[in-house]
């Protein structure tokens, strides 16, 4: 495992330098520090054995880094970018991760996919977008009874009150915040955002239209 993951640091590393998937001022401390925040989910979240789509994927945080950690649970990392999406796929065949599939792809347009919509136990997105964004590219994912895990930082009340209004549109609920401190004293939560039932079917709204008109 830690193996993969120095494999995982330096294939980073040496991306980095052809385009931005990180800051090009971060050192290995701060590649660390991601690595550590990708993985405080599993103090809170049991992961295996379930399916999980990731959102928004980047630079491989959370999903490769859990996904080397998790090697009986399926990942599907959704990425628009084409150099993003090619870097993890990239990664996916560096690190022979046979539990991940890369789909570059926007998520409304996955959540109206009936071969992805309400299919996953999981939904995974670690800054990517306000909560009342991710709750509409997020939620029709999910089956009933499924959990949006959202990384925040101190200020997830605020988006919290916020979502409120797509909250209730999307017949969900915050089911528990799970706070954590990262080194440097850096206070972290993952909010888990419980599906209670299914999402109305014109959900998510056509291509950008969440990000410009949030719920």
């Amino acid at each position: 495992m830690e193996i993969n993951v120095n494999r995982f640091i330096d294939f980073l590393f040496a991306e980095n330098e052809k385009q931005n998937l990180i800051s090009r001022q971060a050192g290995r401390e701060d590649v660390l520090s991601h690595i550590e925040d990708s993985l405080a989910v599993l103090k809170f979240v049991e992961l295996s054995g379930k399916r999980v789509i990731d959102i928004g994927s980047g630079a491989g945080f959370p999903a490769i880094v859990l996904a080397m950690h998790c090697p009986q649970t399926e990942f599907v990392l959704v990425e628009s970018d084409l150099k993003k999406s090619s870097f993890l796929q990239s990664c996916q065949e560096l690190l022979e991760l046979q539990n991940v599939q890369i789909m570059r792809a926007r998520a409304e347009e996955i959540g109206q996919d009936k071969q992805f919509r309400a299919q996953f136990d999981c939904c995974s997105s670690r800054a990517v977008a306000a909560m009342n964004i991710m709750l509409e590219y997020g939620l029709p994912l999910l089956k009933t009874g499924g959990k949006l895990l959202l990384w925040k930082g101190i200020n997830y009340q605020t988006e919290i009150d916020e979502a409120q209004k797509a909250l209730r549109t999307l017949k969900a609920g915050v089911e528990k915040i799970c706070p954590y401190t990262l080194p440097g004293d850096k206070q972290r939560v993952i909010v888990v955002v419980n599906k209670e039932a299914e999402t109305p079917l014109q959900y998510p709204r056509r291509t950008g239209t969440p990000a410009k008109r949030p719920l």
